[in-house]
């Protein structure tokens, strides 16, 4: 790989894996350069409002253990609520191009799997027999 730099990457999108989600559901999307102490600060004061009932957490590739700090911090300070987690899988192309185009070399796409996880966190009772699924104060 010493002849090519990477040019782009792409992600493929990845649906939800939840079904029945409200269309004005807060969703935290946590990146690896995220501060948590700033995505806390939203979530915590948008979950703290009567009008908002669930909020979920999505992250992934090295993003992930940001993503479940973020969820238990937030379990820890507001009790009671419900959780469902789901791991999964995303798909990501890197495209490679040769340094010298001259060499004859042709570009290089690497595709690749990341894992990713999707938290949902509910002030109401979730379905308990949803894989995933944890109860308040487990």
């Amino acid at each position: 790989m010493e002849n090519y730099k990477k040019t782009k990457i792409v992600e493929k999108p990845c649906p939800l894996p939840f079904t029945d989600l409200p269309p004005d559901i807060i969703e935290m999307k946590v990146k690896d350069g995220s501060k948590i102490r700033n995505l806390m600060g939203y979530a915590i004061g948008k979950m703290e409002l009567d009008s908002v009932r669930q909020i979920l957490f999505t992250g992934s590739g090295k993003a992930v253990s940001k993503t479940i700090t973020c969820v238990e911090i937030m379990k820890r300070r507001l009790k009671e609520l419900h959780q469902i987690t789901k791991v999964l899988f995303k798909q990501i192309e890197e495209i490679w191009e040769p340094i010298v185009p001259e060499a004859g070399l042709d570009a290089l796409t690497v595709k690749r799997n990341i894992p990713a996880i999707c938290v949902l966190l509910s002030k109401d009772a979730l379905d308990p027999q949803e894989p995933g699924y944890q109860a308040p104060g487990s």
